[in-house]
């Protein structure tokens, strides 16, 4: 692990931090409950094309059921979910609160491309967000949108096939996690990780299977390396625990100057991240900074907060550059780009040979751009 300062500065996070999402157990890329009926929501109403039209941008609402084709959806192997020949669709790709979702020609995009889960929420990865049910209302004609999920009634559906089994439908199964962490601390389980995988719906269930693997050996690699294999819970250089305080932050330090100190898979570490992260989890890490390596829930938490939001020096986040093709060596530089550019390279090839080593247990190609 790189422990120094000018490392731990390179993490202050430029981007705002998604909202906390409900609860639930994910299914990944909906095609676990593939099938073809209709999708019942709020108020026992399905959801309908407007007018049964085929036009691209037609409104999909809320409707008093009636078996129609245009109440009748196919929840496709590929995450997409389609009804008279067109897809699902969030209007212009768009992540905001609010933004229509309505029928267009499939493209493959992530604005058509759905996650239905155990909980019965159905999450578009690319946004974080839920289906919902404006208003919210049940009554007839009601538009759909996405919305940061809450766990309301009207965010609830019944997909064809069930929308999932109770599993936590992770690409990587409990004997490949152990496979990679032989000598994991027993703090780091695959419980806590897949219980904190509810936080970020998106992480490891966008695009494709090869895919959906390289993401969780990229992020698994990463958080390996900065742990010495899930070994240590806490930054090993004690010496730099009160480095990590900075005092011109409104809030300050109130557990105390050197309170914190690098903690967890990404081992998280300054105030203003101890801040920032607890604020997107719903959890007072400012004043408790101790849970992350106490609970190992809210530790894997802290580790995906930072894989989903945090840009560090790469100008995106590691699960966007894995999920659009830049390559494992963007996530380094997005974590720590002081190893990039010849900075350390011994410390990038460790990365670099953990990805490899764990994307072949999990059986896909390592892809290019590799270093940085």
């Amino acid at each position: 692990m790189d422990n120094s300062r000018s490392a731990r500065l390179r993490r202050v996070l430029v981007a705002a931090v998604a909202a906390v999402l409900g609860a639930f157990i994910l299914i990944p890329g909906a095609a676990a409950a593939a099938g073809t009926g209709a999708i019942t929501g709020y108020g026992g109403k399905c959801v309908d094309v407007s007018g049964a039209n085929t036009a691209n941008g037609t409104k999909v609402q809320l409707w008093t059921c009636n078996g129609t084709n245009a109440q009748s959806w196919t929840v496709g192997t590929d995450g997409t979910i389609r009804a008279l020949g067109k897809c699902l669709d969030v209007s212009a790709g768009s992540t905001a609160d609010g933004a229509k979702v309505q029928l267009w020609d499939c493209n493959g995009t992530g604005a058509q491309q759905w996650v239905a889960n155990a909980a019965r929420d159905i999450v578009n990865p690319q946004a974080n967000k839920c289906l919902d049910a404006t208003g919210p209302s049940s009554a007839d004609g009601t538009p759909l949108q996405i919305w940061t999920c809450s766990g309301g009634a009207n965010q609830k559906w019944t997909v064809p096939g069930g929308g999932g089994g109770g599993t936590t439908g992770f690409v990587v199964s409990e004997a490949q996690f152990n496979q990679m962490f032989p000598s994991r601390n027993s703090f780091y389980t695959y419980a806590g990780l897949t219980d904190a995988m509810k936080k970020y719906p998106a992480f490891a269930t966008t695009g494709s299977d090869t895919v959906k693997r390289q993401e969780a050996a990229a992020f698994l690699a990463n958080v390996s390396h900065e742990t010495g294999g899930l070994v240590y819970i806490n930054e090993i250089n004690t010496a730099n625990y009160p480095h990590y305080c900075d005092y011109s932050q409104p809030y300050g330090c109130p557990a105390g100057q050197a309170a914190y100190y690098g903690r967890g898979p990404i081992q998280l570490s300054w105030n203003f991240n101890y801040k920032a992260a607890g604020d997107a989890l719903g959890v007072d890490l400012l004043n408790n900074p101790n849970l992350v390596a106490t609970n190992s829930s809210i530790s894997w938490q802290t580790g995906l907060w930072y894989w989903m939001t945090g840009t560090g020096g790469a100008g995106t986040t590691s699960h966007n550059a894995m999920v659009n093709g830049q390559g494992f060596g963007t996530t380094i530089r997005a974590i720590n780009s002081i190893e990039c550019n010849g900075g350390n390279p011994a410390q990038m090839q460790s990365r670099v040979n953990l990805y490899n080593q764990f994307v072949g247990i999990l059986g896909v190609p390592a892809g290019g751009n590799l270093t940085c």
